[in-house]
């Protein structure tokens, strides 16, 4: 009986994706352009409870982070659906070009922000600045009330995870090339540029900054801990 089920759901998923209208990314409601320049276009995205996206191309590299924990059927064209399963902050990349419709089968919203990679062409045969011979990729480096994970490096660009304990503070990079920043959860930072006055500056979950010039400093002046993912850019 469950198999019958089962096949009959995928049955009329099938049959569904087969009529449905395809869009741009830009074009699909639930993705909301925040941020757009040469490196990236960033999206914040968000289907209410049970809704679904419409079926929508990724013609460019991307990387997601999921901002709460959440179920989805992901719908890819010409392929059967498959049900993930995704932790808060959880950090993917995902090579183009493909069509799909995510569909959000639980009580809460599904949010997540995908940033599209504009020269991922270019980039996939880049040589990356990150030295392969230290194991770079999912490295743990730790510091002063801080860690980094590096989650992967993939078109060049190298994705970390950052966590900050209250009063911490990310040592400054001045080698760094640009970076995106992406708050998980809530967070206030206080960065510091030179030539200004440093100042507190709350970022909401699935905000994102720019950062041209890497990591001048970033303090958590929060009184709980600060979790935020970092793309930096050859």
């Amino acid at each position: 009986m469950k198999r019958q089920i089962l096949f009959c759901l995928i049955t009329t998923l099938l049959a569904a994706q087969a009529t449905a209208p395809e869009v741009e990314l830009s074009a699909e409601p639930h993705h909301h352009l925040t941020l757009e320049n040469k490196y990236v276009r960033v999206y914040n995205v968000e289907v209410p409870p049970h809704a679904d996206t419409l079926m929508h191309w990724h013609r460019h590299d991307y990387i997601y982070v999921t901002l709460g924990p959440t179920e989805v059927v992901n719908e890819v064209k010409d392929k059967p659906p498959a049900t993930i399963k995704l932790q808060d902050g959880e950090t993917h990349f995902s090579p183009a070009p493909f069509a799909h419709i995510a569909h959000n089968r639980t009580d809460q919203p599904f949010r997540n922000v995908t940033i599209e990679i504009v020269d991922d062409e270019n980039l996939r045969h880049a040589t990356t600045k990150w030295d392969p011979n230290k194991n770079e990729d999912r490295a743990l480096e730790t510091f002063p009330g801080g860690t980094q994970q590096i989650l992967f490096i993939k078109d060049a660009i190298r994705a970390s995870e950052f966590e900050l304990q209250p009063g911490a503070a990310v040592p400054p990079d001045h080698h760094a090339g640009p970076l995106l920043l992406v708050a998980v959860t809530d967070i206030y930072l206080r960065t510091s540029v030179e030539g200004q006055a440093p100042g507190p500056e709350r970022l909401k979950s699935g905000e994102v900054r720019w950062m041209p010039n890497g990591f001048p400093a970033v303090t958590n002046i929060k009184t709980k801990p600060a979790k935020f993912v970092t793309l930096e850019f050859p």
